[in-house]
């Protein structure tokens, strides 16, 4: 008893006796038919057979302690609750200071009977610290990875880069062109003075105020790019590129709402679309493999493999009837069947196909007479000549390309796209031609 006493170090948290008015220490007695409130008396009030109003000596009682073993049979309840006041008043980690407010128990016995019941135990792994662990790894694992402290890519001055991130200057948090770029303009001639009328007053105070609201703007601007990770564009939009089609084109309408909802809501919002639209398309296969008869994931990868080799069947099919069907020649389609079966047989098929439409490809350009055609090479001009360029707009494209390629250290297909605005089809073969002959290196 006195060791047990030794744990209330304040005695004010227990309730008093009833029948002394001392405070009550462990082991004491609860009257089981008494109450509410609990009718409690300490041991020696209990043998005197002390009586109080309905309360009689005679009632059937209950003996309160905590001297029992809950998780380890050397600990006993009321030095499991010790251990976890003293870790809560001295900290994690400080177990020397732990075991002197225990008294009963070493700096060992209190770290490794902790260490095991408190923080091992699989029995409580529905802790806070468990249930907030939890929580953060779902979210890091199903929402968009966004970091608004990001350092944003530093690009040189005009370059394409430099241009999809609309003049941002990282060093500084600005943009060459802001938003609302001419809102100081209405501020320039004002000028506040005495001699100024009431109504004159007021005017340009007016004035002051729109120009504070249109700053307002701007800010509120600045923070939703920074909050949804615009700035760095490309970034933004490889992780939109992960999204199946449909969930791509849902991203693209709910994106007008993405600052009222703020980046992390809308990101859970759009991966929660994402994972409904698997959930789907997932009962959509399992119901299709129901309607099959299959009953087992075995059965069901042959039935797939199967079903994909009925569909390139149908395929060829479909295409050798529409053939069959808009061409009346026997041999255009005997050219046509030709082909197919190089194909079929990974080589190169060397018989052209007739164009149903009746058109003939364009001449080689002549470039006779043309300025620029004596700076070129015969490889350059032979380009020229099938893309049906002139010399002059292709050494202005190389020279742009070039110098782009020198900048960003490699060149990919879309920036050369956005770099010069031509045909998709001759900016490719000119972007083939000058990486195939060294000009410039793919990013």
């Amino acid at each position: 008893m006195e060791r047990l006493a030794s744990f209330s170090n304040d005695p004010f948290d227990k309730p008093p006796c009833r029948g002394c008015s001392s405070y009550l220490t462990e082991p004491y007695v609860k009257c089981a038919e008494c109450g509410p409130p609990p009718f409690l008396l300490c041991l020696q009030c209990f043998t005197r057979g002390f009586e109080y109003k309905k309360h009689q000596s005679d009632h059937t009682y209950e003996i309160m302690t905590s001297d029992f073993p809950v998780l380890d049979p050397n600990w006993t309840a009321q030095e499991e609750m010790a251990l976890l006041e003293a870790v809560m008043d001295c900290g994690f980690g400080n177990w020397q200071d732990v075991a002197n407010q225990m008294c009963t128990k070493s700096k060992e016995e209190c770290e490794k009977h902790y260490m095991k019941h408190f923080i091992n135990n699989p029995l409580f792994a529905s802790t806070l610290l468990s249930l907030k662990q939890t929580e953060e790894a779902q979210h890091n694992e199903t929402a968009i990875p966004f970091h608004p402290a990001d350092d944003p890519p530093r690009p040189t001055f005009d370059s394409l880069l430099s241009r999809d991130m609309a003049g941002y200057m990282p060093a500084r948090a600005d943009f060459v062109e802001e938003f609302d770029n001419y809102a100081e303009w209405d501020l320039r001639d004002i000028d506040f003075v005495e001699d100024d009328s009431d109504i004159l007053h007021a005017l340009k105070i007016a004035v002051v105020d729109i120009y504070h609201s249109r700053l307002k703007e701007r800010q509120r601007r600045k923070k939703i790019i920074r909050d949804h990770g615009l700035i760095n564009l490309r970034k933004f939009q490889l992780l939109e590129r992960r999204y199946p089609k449909e969930v791509q084109d849902l991203y693209e309408t709910m994106r007008r709402f993405a600052r009222i909802l703020g980046p992390v809501e809308h990101d859970k919002f759009i991966e929660s679309h994402a994972l409904e639209f698997e959930l789907r398309r997932e009962i959509r296969r399992l119901q299709e493999y129901r309607a099959a008869g299959i009953t087992n994931f075995c059965s069901a990868r042959t039935y797939d493999h199967l079903k994909k080799t009925r569909d390139e069947e149908r395929l060829k099919r479909t295409m050798l009837s529409e053939v069959l069907q808009y061409i009346q020649d026997s041999s255009a389609c005997q050219q046509w069947l030709s082909r197919q079966a190089d194909i079929d047989s990974g080589l190169t098929p060397t018989v052209p196909v007739p164009s149903n439409s009746g058109r003939r490809s364009a001449p080689p350009l002549n470039l006779t007479g043309l300025p620029g055609t004596e700076k070129l090479n015969e490889k350059e001009k032979e380009l020229c000549q099938m893309v049906r360029l002139v010399p002059g707009a292709y050494l202005e494209y190389k020279a742009a390309l070039v110098n782009e390629c020198n900048k960003q250290g490699g060149l990919r297909l879309a920036q050369a796209r956005a770099l010069i605005k031509i045909d998709v089809n001759k900016t490719r073969k000119i972007y083939d031609f000058l990486i195939r002959e060294g000009y410039i290196t793919k990013a």
